[in-house]
């Protein structure tokens, strides 16, 4: 069955021409957009303290440090504003978003929910593909465990879960984890450097992979409620402290 398309000439009538006739060039590699570059610098500079929570982000200053048109800015503020780094406070503008930690506390119970779920299914039904996808994912997030920036890490991390969660079928809870997706960098950013974690996270990450590959559902649900306590335990330490210090300041 072919698919038509339908055109005008001269007289207003519509004419039928088949999709087989059109030639389209194919997209190879779309190169970043400058709000793209713009969104992932401001975002990068937010997560690794550059901006400190409530620090004002002022336009004329990001401008010219960046290079860019103050609508490039707004359209970035906007967009790191749906994804819980920055928050508008009136008669001030846009500030990096404070995370007190009963917000953190709701992020890692939808984790824990969400993540757990994904992991069970995956668990039940990978396909015989699966495995040396996600075990390349887990060899690149030991790569970068040790990198002094966190970008390469976030996004592989990032990567590791992207893959469990199609693998699942779990579309629509991903696009949940992705609305999150900053709330949840912010928190790894602060919970990776710990020392006095009782397991590291990566020793976590790799439990998660095992007991999916070896397609043990209950081990894997076991896996993600483990990795996810440990980091909330972490958590709530450092920003039940910052929240106490903001009561008392």
């Amino acid at each position: 069955m072919s698919i038509v398309l339908f055109i005008f000439d001269h007289s207003g009538m519509v004419a039928p021409m088949e999709q087989s006739k059109v030639t389209l060039e194919k997209i190879e590699n779309a190169p970043q957009t400058l709000r793209d570059i713009v969104q992932n610098r401001l975002r990068e500079a937010i997560l690794s303290g550059q901006f400190a929570p409530g620090a004002r982000l002022v336009e004329r200053p990001l401008c010219e440090q960046l290079g860019v048109s103050r609508t490039v800015v707004r359209e970035t503020i906007r967009y790191l504003e749906a994804e819980g780094l920055v928050e508008i406070i009136p008669n001030r503008g846009p500030v990096v978003a404070t995370l007190s930690w009963d917000q953190a506390k709701q992020v890692y119970d939808i984790r824990r929910q969400l993540e757990g779920a994904a992991a069970v299914a995956c668990a039940q039904s990978h396909g015989s593909d699966f495995a040396p996808k996600l075990s390349a994912a887990l060899a690149a997030l030991q790569s970068k465990i040790h990198d002094t920036e966190w970008r390469d890490f976030l996004q592989a991390t990032t990567h590791f879960y992207e893959l469990i969660f199609a693998e699942a079928g779990h579309s629509i809870a991903w696009e949940i984890v992705q609305r999150l997706n900053g709330r949840i960098s912010r928190l790894r950013t602060l919970t990776l450097t710990d020392r006095t974690r009782e397991r590291s996270g990566m020793s976590h990450m790799v439990a998660i992979h095992d007991a999916i590959l070896g397609r043990d559902p209950l081990a894997a649900q076991q896996a993600v409620e483990d990795h996810i306590a440990d980091a909330a335990k972490v958590a709530s330490r450092f920003l039940q402290t910052s929240d106490a210090e903001v009561d008392h300041g």
